[in-house]
């Protein structure tokens, strides 16, 4: 919803950060309920059905896409791993091949084997911290995905909360339109 990022002032790019677009659309929807109208002699609010049906609807497109860019990252990171550990597998095959033809004196043979010791445990190392980033990367991204998806949780459960608690109670529901000349009193905003 455009007009809403417009008027919050919370747009971003979201190629700068993943989760961006999900984060305005929460901020966007949680102004909504900020800055609605408080129902007369209740703790309610009046919200226009509209901007928050389109603000969830955008939060459900927006939502696959952020997934789908954390798809994108996980796999671009195991291709990183796969491409270690075939430059690793390349590096351990180049020092066999050269301590073969080394084997002529026995320093030598000692001097290769050390060499390709170290080449291999300095691959093997490499390859351990690119997977330790990249899942810390990804962890990192779901547990953003979850604080999100619980906060989103949390005000529908509450919002639900407030209508059974409304129907529970039998109050009776106001048509706005058989209001004559609805008037609402200033400044009495929540």
């Amino acid at each position: 919803m455009s007009e809403t990022r417009e008027t919050t002032g919370t747009a971003a790019d979201p190629g700068e950060n993943p989760a961006a677009g999900l984060l305005d659309i929460l901020e966007d929807l949680a102004a909504l309920v900020e800055n609605a109208r408080s129902v007369p002699l209740s703790t309610n609010v009046r919200l226009d059905r509209d901007q928050a049906l389109a603000l969830v609807d955008e939060l459900r497109d927006a939502l696959p896409t952020q997934v789908a860019r954390a798809d994108e990252v996980l796999a671009a990171a195991h291709d990183a791993l796969d491409d270690a550990h075939r430059r690793a597998e390349e590096i351990v095959a180049s020092a066999r091949a050269r301590a073969i033809e080394l084997v002529q004196s026995e320093q030598v043979v000692v001097q290769a084997q050390s060499r390709a010791a170290e080449i291999v445990a300095e691959a093997e190392s490499r390859a351990a911290a690119l997977r330790t980033d990249a899942d810390a990367y990804c962890d990192g991204r779901l547990a953003d995905f979850q604080q999100d998806l619980d906060a989103l949780s949390t005000q529908v459960r509450a919002g639900r909360d407030k209508l059974a608690e409304r129907l529970q109670q039998g109050a009776p529901r106001v048509r706005w339109d058989a209001v004559a000349d609805p008037r609402w009193p200033q400044g009495t905003q929540s």
